[in-house]
């Protein structure tokens, strides 16, 4: 019986799965910036398919598209990462906003209203949503941006071993946990939203058709809802390190 040789086997893995690479970049566009290429999304995605192609390992009874999904989408957060096309200026404004969404919920024991919130900073309601539309692609969650500061690296803190993987913080129990009660303490509407993106997969465009909004304001509700949980995660990680 015929059987394929290693390399075969990674040249088939690497064939079956290349539209997937597709689908998770334009994914992603969705949420950049006019300057990205997809292209380069997509490069630097079939390089992370050749790279899970090669090291997947069948005991670990781990289906290979999880797997290479997994790899694909983390090779082009890496490479936005280093990217750094979000302007300084911007990148300081939305912690703003999210330290301002923290102090708020903590008076107020409830997520603030886009209102509240810009009464709260002193700023026109306009140029609050403005911000969150400049902000677009900020609703990437780098583990980096939950550092509390700019000289305190989150993986210096939590990682002290450089050649450990930082993807490993996202199965510890308690950070999976504080996620999930972020996300059920999100407003509503930014439940829906963020349900019909991530688990049903909808374009902002038929997400606007469902809330009935325009689609430059469900990106405005979406960066909004992914601030709201950097804030609380950030919150969590300047906490003493759990053992």
């Amino acid at each position: 019986m015929y059987k394929p040789s290693p390399q075969d086997l990674i040249a088939q893995r690497v064939t079956a799965l290349a539209p997937l690479v597709k689908r998770i970049a334009h994914h992603l566009m969705v949420r950049l910036p006019a300057n990205v290429e997809v292209d380069d999304l997509i490069q630097v995605g079939l390089m992370g398919l050749m790279e899970a192609a090669q090291h997947f390992d069948e005991t670990l009874g781990v289906q290979f598209e999880t797997f290479a999904g997994q790899r694909i989408r983390g090779a082009m957060l890496d490479e936005l990462r280093q990217l750094d096309w979000l302007p300084r200026q911007v990148r300081r404004q939305l912690k703003e906003v999210e330290s301002a969404m923290t102090q708020l919920e903590h008076q107020l024991g409830r997520p603030a209203g886009e209102s509240e919130l810009a009464r709260h900073l002193g700023m026109p309601l306009a140029d609050l949503q403005r911000t969150l539309d400049d902000g677009r692609g900020h609703q990437l969650l780098y583990l980096d941006d939950f550092a509390v500061d700019d000289d305190n690296p989150l993986i210096d803190r939590l990682l002290p071993d450089h050649a450990a993987n930082p993807h490993t913080l996202l199965e510890e129990d308690g950070f999976r946990q504080t996620l999930i009660d972020a996300i059920r303490r999100l407003p509503e509407r930014e439940q829906l939203l963020m349900s019909l993106y991530y688990e049903q997969e909808l374009n902002l465009k038929e997400i606007g058709e469902v809330l009935g909004v325009t689609e430059s304001r469900v990106s405005q509700l979406h960066t909004q809802a992914i601030s709201r949980l950097r804030a609380c995660m950030r919150e969590w990680l300047s906490e003493p390190r759990r053992n």
